[in-house]
């Protein structure tokens, strides 16, 4: 038997003492002792923080992104050796598609989301100048900064890869440093990823540790910048929780917990409907899935009263269809759970439910248990298993237990109030969903219970095409919930980069806050030189350059023409009797004639390092621009953003933002906006190699 070890301090090590075993889900042998007794577990932390801390912090966020783009494509050349791994766990190919994959998909998102809306810096301006003044020469704004700290992320046993990569993508984009405690019982799939990681070469030493084992008294050294995240039993999360270092330093805690998800059939929906066959297929997938061991699983099926015996038979007839059995097998669609503790612990949970008078419908104990071809008795298999609550609005165990397993538990309502109610009765949950085709159910629904779930997925027929599903936690859009759920925010884009960032208010003068953010804000010092900006290449501009262009009067011809080349003979414009009767009094030009007049000004002709205009942003006209009054621009270099050369045939280039003020002859502004422009770089990624 091997041990698994452990990475610590730079090094593969593992600890004496106190060992567990881990067995295979399938065939029941033993395959590693784990154990982290006696392991510098203690020195990891101010490892990690001298070490990998440091070593972040000084990468841009650009650099960040790049890094894990890096590790996302090694892990997914050396896929197969994962897989190989995942069936220890009782996996089939589709949940470790789930795990693997989409663990990779997360590092891909945030360094995609990184390389497009962060800056090449380490410090991230997270809003616009805030006036505090009359003459706005005293503003604050809002930044975010790395913190000299360890992000300590405690893993469930379900997803060794995809929990451990969701975590670490927004943990290493922040600059901060992980150690992952994985679960024991799925520890080797997760220590198998590590150590690809690390054997690429691809991160700074100390950004990545590993503990196979216990955690010992890890908690009692964590400091005030740390961070903690939880993913499992709302018990044990609570407990660590209570822990008197994380109340006494104000530790960040971020827990993830098991919740009993609901999915609601519409009252609208009816069996010759396509809706229908999307929700029992929606249902069925999710308690097959990884065997039901998943935080999102559908626990509640909240189904019409006068649908419950339709639905029942359609459940039961697709779950009959369900090979359960070795996931090696290719006719084989639900695996084993991870272990036979764990099995016990759903039957012990199965006879709760039904105890508190749940009926079983199938399933429900190992002797209905049916294996597929030659698999293994001595696996922790579990039949897939529907019981059906009598009465869910009195019955409290149906929404409190939960068998964390391939169960499932029916309950039928008498009108959407009730349907709404039982939704809320799971006191928490991480994602609900409502399948329907009727836009008023889902108002009502989603607008009386989205304050008890942290995501919600309405499924109706054109939605289901593509629907990634009721419990597939996304990289853009927030896992977590409120109550049961933990209480958590985890994903949710770049909002939970925020979660390891120190974000502080600055306040100070205009050009104060420009020198510290290296981002150039109104009302700060500008640099005028006699060369056209767009003349120069991207490593030549600076920030804060700025040009003053010429003026132009604006006629009533020029309305005219632009109204016959536009088609927009808006009345404002064109109607001298409807525009006297309106809030301007008379005609003024279309506003997008004074953003197109004020290109015309501050625009260089020639051909030159601008390669193209890229797009615009934040748009707002201020003032009317009214026949006779006279335009000029000020176009100054806010911020610039290098971009990969990703091959040498590329033109390497970077994106300018500039802000755009068009101003009239009083010097009042009369429209604001920022242009994007790719520019040329003059010395390309590759240029090294040529």
């Amino acid at each position: 038997m091997q041990y698994l070890m452990s990475y610590i301090c730079g090094a593969w090590v593992y600890g004496q003492g106190n060992t567990r075993t881990i067995h295979h889900a399938v065939s029941g042998e033993a395959l590693y002792q784990v154990s982290s007794e006696g392991l510098p577990l203690t020195e990891s932390l101010e490892y990690a923080r001298e070490k990998g801390g440091k070593a972040l912090a000084a990468m841009t966020f650009q650099q960040r992104a790049q890094m894990m783009k890096a590790v996302a494509k090694h892990l997914l050349a050396n896929k197969e050796a994962l897989y190989a791994i995942s069936t220890e766990t009782g996996a089939t190919r589709a949940d470790g598609w789930v795990d693997i994959e989409g663990g990779v998909a997360t590092l891909f998102s945030y360094a995609g989301l990184a390389g497009r809306e962060l800056p090449d810096d380490t410090l991230w301006p997270e809003d616009e100048m805030i006036p505090l003044s009359k003459q706005s020469q005293f503003v604050a704004r809002h930044v975010l900064t790395s913190r000299p700290s360890v992000a300590l992320h405690i893993n469930a046993f379900n997803f060794p890869c995809w929990g451990m990569l969701e975590k670490l993508a927004p943990t290493w984009m922040a600059g901060m440093p992980a150690i992952i405690k994985p679960a024991t019982a799925s520890a080797q799939l997760t220590q198998a990823m590590v150590k690809m990681i690390i054997d690429s070469g691809l991160v700074p030493e100390g950004a990545l540790q590993l503990i196979c084992g216990g955690i010992g008294d890890l908690f009692d050294h964590l400091d005030y910048q740390d961070a903690v995240t939880f993913t499992g039993s709302a018990q044990t999360g609570q407990t660590l929780r209570a822990h008197p270092r994380l109340i006494e330093k104000s530790i960040p805690f971020t827990m993830e917990a098991d919740s009993l998800n609901c999915c609601i059939l519409g009252e609208d929906v009816t069996p010759d409907m396509p809706e229908f066959g999307v929700f029992i297929k929606e249902v069925v997938r999710e308690m097959t899935v990884k065997a039901g061991q998943k935080c999102t699983a559908i626990r509640r099926i909240i189904v019409p009263a006068s649908q419950m015996e339709t639905v029942k038979q359609a459940l039961l007839k697709r779950l009959a269809g369900v090979t359960v059995g070795d996931p090696m097998l290719p006719e084989v669609r639900m695996g084993a759970l991870i272990n036979l503790e764990q099995r016990d612990e759903v039957q012990a949970r199965v006879n709760e439910l039904r105890n508190s008078g749940c009926e079983v419908l199938c399933g429900g104990s190992l002797d209905k248990l049916v294996l597929t071809g030659s698999s293994n008795s001595n696996g922790a298999f579990y039949p897939p298993t529907l019981l059906y609550c009598t009465d869910p609005m009195t019955n409290q165990v149906a929404h409190n237990t939960e068998a964390f397993g391939p169960v499932s538990t029916l309950m039928a309502y008498q009108d959407t109030e009730q349907a709404m109610a039982l939704a809320l009765m799971g006191q928490g949950s991480l994602v609900g969903s409502l399948v329907t085709a009727d836009e008023q159910i889902a108002v009502q629904v989603i607008r009386a219970t989205a304050c008890a779930h942290g995501r919600m997925l309405v499924l109706d027929d054109v939605a289901s095409a593509e629907s990634t599903g009721h419990g597939s936690p996304l990289p853009m859009l927030v896992h977590g919930g409120p109550g049961r759920a933990g209480g958590g925010e985890e994903l949710g884009g770049l909002r939970a980069v925020k979660h390891y960032m120190q974000r502080t208010a600055i306040q100070g003068s205009p050009s104060m806050l420009a020198a510290i953010g290296r981002e150039w804000v109104r009302g700060a010092k500008v640099k005028e030189e006699a060369i056209h900006p767009f003349r120069k290449y991207f490593e030549q501009l600076e920030i804060g350059e700025s040009l003053l262009t010429a003026r132009r009067t604006v006629t009533e011809a020029d309305i005219v023409n632009f109204a016959c080349l536009s088609g927009d003979h808006f009345y404002a414009h064109m109607d001298k009797i409807g525009a006297a009767e309106s809030l301007f009094g008379e005609c003024v030009a279309h506003g997008y004639f004074v953003v197109s007049a004020a290109a015309g000004l501050f625009v260089d002709d020639a051909v030159g390092p601008v390669l193209a205009n890229y797009g615009m942003e934040n748009l707002r006209f201020i003032e009317p621009v009214k026949i006779g009054d006279t335009i000029q621009v000020r176009l100054t270099c806010k911020k610039k953003i290098k971009k990969v050369q990703k091959t040498p045939e590329d033109k390497p280039h970077g994106v300018v933002m500039w802000d755009v003020q068009v101003l009239n002859q009083e010097q009042q502004p009369v429209a604001l906006y920022s242009i994007l422009t790719l520019v040329e770089r003059q010395l390309g990624d590759f240029s090294a190699s040529v």
